[in-house]
């Protein structure tokens, strides 16, 4: 199974964006949306799960949660905007990853057995930081996570 993340959008859907995420199964938006376009663009490929960012506070952004938890194949995924609002242990709760964004900086890192990525921002150049997504590859039980430069 292969799930495409993307987050801070800020309104923009990359055409090079929408071309990394064919082929994904499921599309997870970790915040930063702008535009609620952004998501039908994703809806197009496949299905999307989207938490609401800071920016997002039209009337049609305030229907996504501020926190989602799902299950995908074998594996529990954890999608909130900054990171620093986690309020639960992921290890304990049960969750195998957590997906978050908001500070434009994509990371890739495991703690405690729990993956914790940030895909960077998919819209907007935001200082010098570079323009990413990510991807994660579930196989065989694994996470396989990995950024996406977009330009």
């Amino acid at each position: 199974m292969m799930i495409g993340v993307i987050s801070d959008t800020h309104g923009w859907l990359r055409p090079q964006a929408i071309e990394v995420l064919r082929g994904c199964e499921l599309i997870l938006h970790a915040g930063d949306v702008g535009e609620e376009a952004v998501l039908d663009g994703l809806r197009r490929i496949a299905r999307v799960v989207a938490v609401r960012g800071n920016v997002d506070v039209e009337p049609w952004a305030r229907r996504l949660p501020a926190t989602e938890m799902i299950e995908a194949g074998v594996k529990t995924f954890y999608i909130l905007h900054r990171r620093a609002d986690l309020e639960l242990k992921p290890g304990a709760a049960g969750v195998d990853a957590v997906i978050f964004g908001h500070s434009h900086r994509p990371a890739i890192e495991f703690c405690d057995g729990v993956l914790f990525l940030n895909p960077g921002s998919g819209g907007p150049r935001r200082f010098r930081l570079p323009v990413t997504l990510g991807r994660i590859e579930v196989k065989d039980g694994e996470l396989r996570p990995e950024i996406v430069p977009l330009l």
